[in-house]
């Protein structure tokens, strides 16, 4: 879901729209990427918001349809429609935005795809794994960059 003015589907209602034209909703799966969610004017940089967001989401789409994550940073403000991703905690989301979204045990077991545009892939997932603990950055080095790979 982009949330530029000229896509379809850049609001929940929108895709909720198209999923009750789908015959066999089995086969109906929603990826939720946090540049494009942003950029359509839903916001979870704070837990109130996040709550809000994701509560609009079920209400609406409902979570059974949710099957993966991009996750990526926006260059855009919320509500721009500025489908540009930015590095991890470089644009206007902050590491706070991913905090709530990677704490969610609602979402275990579903992928979360790293989709930014630049840099050490490694690092970004430390910068991700940072946002849930206080340990500094480079502490992680050593024992994390051997679980990740580039595909």
């Amino acid at each position: 879901m982009a949330g530029q003015g000229n896509t379809i589907g850049g609001k929940f209602e929108e895709l909720q729209q198209i999923i009750n034209l789908v015959k066999n909703k089995k086969r109906v799966g929603v990826c939720f990427d946090t540049c494009h969610i942003f950029a359509a004017g839903y916001d979870i940089r704070s837990e109130d918001r996040y709550k809000e967001t994701f509560s609009e989401f079920e209400n609406t789409i409902g979570l059974q349809y949710l099957r993966a994550f991009h996750i990526n940073d926006s260059m855009g403000d919320l509500g721009s429609k500025l489908d540009r991703h930015a590095n991890i905690g470089k644009g206007k989301l902050k590491l706070a935005a991913f905090r709530n979204l990677i704490a969610d045990q609602r979402f275990d077991g579903l992928p979360m795809i790293l989709e930014t545009p630049e840099g050490d892939y490694a690092e970004e997932m430390i910068r991700l794994y940072h946002s849930l603990n206080s340990k500094p950055l480079k502490e992680y080095k050593k024992d994390i960059r051997s679980f990740f790979s580039p595909v």
